[in-house]
C-alpha cells in the first residue's frame, strides 16, 4: 500500500549564510492534518529551516526542494517572491517566537487581524472587523470586542500569543509553522496555548510544524518528532517511539537534559540573611471617569508577604505571570518602594549612604534575559568589572582585571577557551555563555545572596541544565543563598529548599519543597503542578 501524497515534502534542504552552511541536507515529510515537532538546541537550524519555506531567511542561500500542496504541488524554494507572497498567511501561516516584537506596537490587535482579512480575502472594513472579533473570541481572549481595540502592550504575554494565533489562523491555512510559541509563558498559560493549538488544529484540519526545545511540549502535542543537531536531521519518527527508544546519542542527551536535584542539606541554625514581614507593594493607576482628574487608584502587586532566606539555602518563588513574584524580588533588592519590613543582614533598606552600599554588595541579581541585561557597548571585562569600581574602588587596574578573569574562570569561561575574552562583546557569545557572564558580574564583588529572576527560561534544555549545575556548584562552594524566581516547577524541584507559591500578589502556600510539591494543600498549587506534568 503506497503512502498518501504528503502536504509538504522537503528534500535535500541546504541553507548557508555567506560561506557557512547552517542546514545540511535535511529531508522530511508532513501529511495533511499531522503535527510534527522540530526539536534541537539553539543554533541547530530548526527556525531557519521553517523560515526558508516562506522565503523569510534573509541573506541566505537556499538549495533543495520543498513541494507543498496535494492536488498540484509547488516547489516553495523555486517560487518567485510574488507567488510566495500569495502563499504566506493564506496557505502557510507562522506564529513567531516573541509576540511583543512580532506585533506592530502602533496598531491595535483588531486592526492587525482585520488588515490580513482585507488583503488576503478581500473583506470590507465592517466584515473584516466582525471576523477579527470572532477570531479573537475563538482563541479564548475574554471581552473580544474590547480587546479588538487594545494595543499589544496592553495585553498579557498569554493574550499576545493568542492574538498572534488569531492572526495566523485568519485565512484558515493548510499549514501552520509555530516557532517556540510557548517559550516565554508560564506553565499554566503554556498548557492553555497548547490546548488551544490542539483544538484549532482539529477544528481546521491543518498540519502543524512545532519548533521547540521543550520536550515535554513535544510529548503532549506532536504526532512525530524530528531532531536537529548542527544543521543535520539526526533522527525522526513517532513521538512515542523516539522518546522510548532514541537511536541517536544526541537525542538521548536531549532527553536526559532535565534538572537534577543536587543541593546542600538544610541547616536549622543557619544565619538569616534576608527576611520579609508583611511586605506590600503597590502601583499607582489612573481611575476612570472624572475621578481620575483629581486622584489615582492603587494596584496591589504584593500583599502581606512573609519569607526568610537562610545562608546557604534556596527559597523558590513560583507562580504565573502577574502573580507578583518578580515585584517581590525588586522589593527585596531595594529597587521598588514597599511597606512592611524587609531586612538584609539585619539592616533595613533606605538608610542611605554606606549602609545601603554594603547591603547591595551582599545582595546581587541575575536577570532573566542575559542578552538584554548586558550592555552591548561594553566589553566582557568592563561588564564584569563594573561592580568593583563601586564596591572595591581601591583596587588597581591590574588587580581588578585579575579578579575579573578569575571569576570568569569560576563560571566556566577562560582565556584558554576564549582568547581575548575580556575584550569581547556580549553578542559574540551564545545564550548560555551570556548567562555565565551575568552570573560572573554578580559574583565578582563576593555577595552572600543572589536573586535569580528566571535564570534559565530564555535557554534551551541542555544550556539550562548546565546553568543550574553551575549555580548548584557555586552554592556548595561559596555557601550562597538564592532567592529563585521562576515559573518552572522542574527548576524549583532541582534547586529549592523552601518554596513560596504566589497567586494574585499573595503567598497562598509555603513550606519545604518536598512537602509543597508532593503534598500540595492549596488548589492553585495543585493546578500549577498538574500543568507542569
Amino acid at each position: 500500500m503506497s503512502e498518501p501524497t504528503p502536504l509538504l515534502d522537503v528534500q535535500g534542504l541546504r541553507i548557508a549564510f555567506g560561506g557557512r552552511e547552517v542546514v545540511r541536507g535535511v529531508n522530511f515529510r508532513l501529511a495533511a492534518g499531522e503535527k510534527l515537532a522540530l526539536v534541537g538546541e539553539s543554533g541547530s537550524g530548526k527556525t531557519v529551516t521553517a523560515l526558508s519555506l516562506l522565503g523569510l531567511a534573509q541573506g541566505a542561500r537556499v538549495q533543495g526542494h520543498a513541494h507543498f500542496g496535494l492536488a498540484q504541488p509547488v516547489d516553495l524554494l523555486a517560487l518567485p517572491e510574488q507567488r510566495l507572497r500569495g502563499i504566506r498567511g493564506e496557505d502557510i501561516a507562522m506564529i513567531f517566537q516573541e509576540p511583543m516584537t512580532a506585533l506592530n506596537p502602533v496598531l491595535t490587535i483588531g486592526e492587525q487581524i482585520a488588515e490580513i482579512l482585507r488583503l488576503k480575502q478581500g473583506l470590507s472594513l465592517v466584515e473584516s472587523a466582525q471576523t477579527a472579533i470572532q477570531l479573537i473570541a475563538d482563541t479564548g481572549i475574554s471581552e473580544p470586542q474590547r480587546r479588538f481595540k487594545a494595543y499589544p502592550h496592553q495585553l498579557s504575554g498569554g493574550q499576545r500569543q493568542r492574538a498572534m494565533i488569531a492572526m495566523a489562523l485568519a485565512c484558515k491555512p493548510k499549514l501552520l509553522l509555530a516557532d517556540e510559541p510557548t517559550t516565554a509563558l508560564d506553565v499554566t498559560v503554556r498548557r492553555q496555548i497548547l490546548d488551544l493549538l490542539d483544538e484549532l488544529q482539529h477544528k481546521h484540519g491543518m498540519a502543524v510544524i512545532l519548533i521547540t526545545h521543550d520536550l515535554n511540549l513535544v510529548r503532549q502535542f506532536a504526532h512525530r518528532v524530528a531532531v536537529m543537531e548542527n544543521g543535520h536531521l539526526v533522527e525522526q519518527g513517532r513521538v512515542e517511539q523516539v522518546f522510548a527508544q532514541p537511536q541517536h546519542a544526541y537525542t538521548r542527551r536531549l532527553l536526559a537534559s532535565r534538572p537534577v536535584r543536587d543541593v546542600p542539606p538544610r541547616s536549622a541554625d543557619a544565619e538569616v540573611l534576608l527576611q520579609g514581614r508583611a511586605v506590600r507593594v503597590s502601583y499607582r493607576v489612573p481611575l476612570g471617569g472624572w475621578r481620575g482628574w483629581f486622584r489615582s487608584g492603587a494596584f496591589v502587586a504584593v500583599q502581606g508577604a512573609d519569607f526568610t532566606l537562610p545562608a546557604g539555602q534556596t527559597v523558590g518563588v513560583v507562580g504565573e505571570s502577574g502573580s507578583g513574584k518578580s515585584t517581590l524580588a525588586l522589593a527585596a533588592l531595594g529597587l521598588h518602594p514597599f511597606s512592611g519590613s524587609l531586612s538584609v543582614l539585619g539592616q533595613a533598606w533606605g538608610q542611605g549612604g554606606r549602609t545601603d552600599t554594603t547591603l547591595r554588595r551582599a545582595l546581587q541579581v541575575v536577570f532573566q534575559d542575559p542578552f538584554s541585561s548586558l550592555s552591548p557597548r561594553l566589553t566582557v571585562g568592563e561588564i564584569v568589572g563594573e561592580g568593583l569600581l563601586v564596591h572595591a574602588p581601591t583596587l588597581s587596574p591590574q588587580a581588578r582585571r585579575g579578579r575579573v578573569a578569575a571569576v570568569l574562570e569560576t563560571v566556566g569561561l577562560g582565556e584558554s577557551q576564549f582568547p581575548g575574552l575580556l575584550e569581547r562583546y556580549p553578542h559574540q557569545f551564545s545564550g548560555g555563555q551570556r548567562q555565565r557572564i551575568a552570573i560572573a558580574r554578580a559574583l565578582v564583588i563576593e555577595p552572600r545572596m543572589l536573586v535569580l529572576d528566571e535564570p534559565t527560561s530564555a535557554l534551551d534544555v541542555t544550556m539550562a541544565q548546565q546553568i543550574l549545575q553551575l549555580l548548584q556548584r557555586l552554592q556548595a562552594e561559596r555557601g550562597l543563598a538564592y532567592l529563585l524566581i521562576t515559573h518552572d516547577v522542574g527548576v524549583i524541584r532541582a534547586m529549592a529548599h523552601q518554596v513560596l507559591v504566589m497567586q494574585a500578589g499573595q503567598i497562598v502556600e509555603s513550606g519545604p519543597v518536598e512537602q509543597v510539591l508532593e503534598r500540595p494543600q492549596h488548589a492553585y498549587t495543585r493546578t500549577l503542578l498538574a500543568a507542569a506534568e
